[in-house]
């Protein structure tokens, strides 16, 4: 029972624990988001580098299959058009990463001739993709 004479107290929320679990929550987001991303790539084995940095997902991807086959984000293209479809997927993108994804076995001269037609193409930032050993 209330006494006649004490003051009364406004009402209060505490949001305190809402706060914490609006950060878990904004956690989980952040987390289940990191695992969504997609490769894009053919199956090759690439060769293995001890100083191999980890790049940014590139939206252009240049494979070479153990045969020698090219392909530009899983579009098999001739070698004598790669310049062009490097251009079509930059689209207005002034310095595109292409990364080159190259299996150990292709010959050495045929990943030059690959490299020497995307430096062709202007504004194109090369990368070779690696392993960690």
């Amino acid at each position: 029972m209330r006494l006649p004479d004490e003051p009364d107290i406004p009402a209060q929320i505490n949001i305190v624990p809402m706060i914490d679990v609006i950060f878990a929550i904004l956690t989980f987001f952040i987390m289940s988001t990191l695992f969504l991303t997609r490769s894009e790539g053919l199956p090759v084995n690439l060769p293995k580098a001890g100083s191999a940095q980890q790049q940014a997902s590139a939206p252009i991807t240049v494979t070479l299959d153990a045969e020698g086959k090219i392909s530009v984000n899983r579009k098999a293209v001739d070698i004598e058009v790669l310049g062009e479809q490097v251009r079509t997927f930059m689209g207005n993108n002034p310095e595109a990463l292409v990364v080159i994804n190259a299996d150990e076995r292709v010959n050495h001269g045929k990943v030059v001739a690959v490299m020497d037609r995307l430096r062709q193409v202007k504004g194109a930032k090369l990368a070779i993709a690696t392993q960690k050993p």
